[in-house]
């Protein structure tokens, strides 16, 4: 019996991998083609079983097999020959057949966002097949030097220390390894602070939309770019292959914009009482996107209300909770996050905002804002103003656009939702 047939899901066009329950693939490729596409996890085991029956028409390979496919295949394309890695295998007449379309994911995507490596000092981090890929890119762009770097020294990667001591000099970044994915969004492979002519970073992780890596280059005034469009890049090249037919690139920013809009979140900061609870909502319900009240998360964890846990436990329980809540609806798409006042305090619960979101800052005049005893630091109008001034700065700092609220409901939902479509178009 054929492994497929055991396992219950035959199918004709794919993706293997040993891990593929967070992948994009099927999505993309159901948007570019008239076909079905199921994701097929394979253990080390099962993958000699599976490439041995060759029962498909065409798979596109993911980690870890772009390079232990090479022996199963009877014609590799001279681009990927030269790579040392395939990601998609065609079958016609019982011959497999294999390409490397990672290669013009990445030649895209530094297309597409104007960036030039010619003369540039190129690290990048990781050797996996995607690494394979992009330093044949990177060289055919005549970049200056290219330095390889991994957590462990080999022949061909440096170390970081050695990185540190004698590369701080490089002007782009290129991340291939799997730092920053999720569940490790937290991770960042390198401090960014240490690479003073550093103009560009490209990381090729989509989930999180914006890694930790890409966040912090941000931070610095660095622009940076994520690993989504290179995907869809070079899964219209794997289209391509399997069917024998053009399409035009126009299709992968139709298919970019398209996700963008459907997953990425809008994260609402602001003072207490400025709207961001009432606008939240009827955000979420227009864009129909799922709405959270990180306030009320942190209630419904704690089993009590906010003013009892400041009296109870205090203000930095409070705030461990909130960034506890935070880190959890962060890895979220799609949907509306009103956060706390104070959600802006601590640097890790911006950064972790802005890995699947977008986020606005909502505006009110100081005198607009409530007292409410419900609320255990705006108790006074003298409270208010002291909070006012110390987070303005921070509110500014964190937003990536700014909305004020001095208009109906409608008026500024309209005007958030303007804001929030141009803003996830430039990115």
């Amino acid at each position: 019996m054929k492994l497929q047939e055991q396992r219950g899901d035959y199918m004709k066009y794919g993706l293997i991998g040993e891990h593929l329950s967070h992948s994009f693939s099927k999505q993309i490729h159901e948007r570019l083609a008239d076909y079905h596409y199921d994701l097929c996890p394979l253990s080390k085991e099962e993958f000699p079983i599976f490439m041995e029956q060759k029962d498909f028409q065409g798979i596109n390979v993911t980690i870890p097999y772009k390079i232990d496919v090479l022996p199963y295949l009877d014609v590799i394309d001279d681009k990927a020959k030269r790579i040392g890695s395939v990601n998609t295998i065609v079958q016609r007449d019982g011959q497999l057949y294999g390409y490397n379309t990672d290669y013009d994911g990445f030649a895209y995507l530094l297309k597409q966002h104007n960036v030039k490596l010619q003369g540039e000092k190129v690290l990048i981090i990781g050797d996996g097949g995607a690494a394979k890929a992009i330093q044949r890119v990177v060289e055919d762009a005549n970049a200056e030097s290219m330095i390889k770097v991994r957590r462990s020294k080999s022949k061909e990667a440096l170390s970081y220390e050695e990185v540190y001591a004698r590369h701080t000099d490089c002007t782009v970044i290129i991340n291939t390894s799997p730092s920053g994915m999720y569940p490790h969004d937290e991770e960042c492979p390198l401090d960014l602070t240490l690479f003073p002519r550093l103009t560009y970073v490209v990381d090729v992780i989509y989930h999180p939309l914006r890694t930790t890596l890409c966040i912090n280059a941000n931070q610095l005034g660095i622009p940076s770019i994520g690993g989504l469009e290179m995907l869809i890049a070079q899964a219209k090249v794997a289209v391509e292959h399997f069917q024998g037919n053009f399409l035009p690139d126009s299709c992968i920013n139709d298919i970019y914009q398209d996700m963008m809009k459907e997953m990425t979140s809008i994260v609402l900061i602001g003072m207490p009482s400025c709207g961001k609870s009432t606008l939240g909502k009827n955000i979420a319900q227009r864009l129909q996107k799922e709405f959270y009240d990180v306030d009320i998360e942190i209630e419904k964890k704690a089993q009590k209300s906010i003013k009892e846990i400041f009296a109870d436990e205090g203000e930095q329980a409070f705030r461990d909770m909130e960034t506890s809540v935070i880190q959890e609806l962060s890895s979220k798409k799609n949907c509306v996050i009103a956060t706390g006042g104070g959600s802006i305090l601590r640097k890790e619960n911006v950064t972790a905002l802005k890995r699947n979101g977008v986020i606005c800052y909502i505006q009110r005049e100081q005198t607009e804002l409530l007292v409410d005893d419900a609320r255990p630091l705006s108790t006074s109008e003298d409270a208010i103003a002291i909070m006012y001034q110390q987070r303005k700065p921070l509110y500014e700092a964190a937003k990536d656009f700014t909305i004020t609220n001095n208009r109906s409901l409608e008026e500024v939902t309209c005007d958030l939702e303007t804001q929030y479509l141009a803003y996830i178009k430039q990115l």
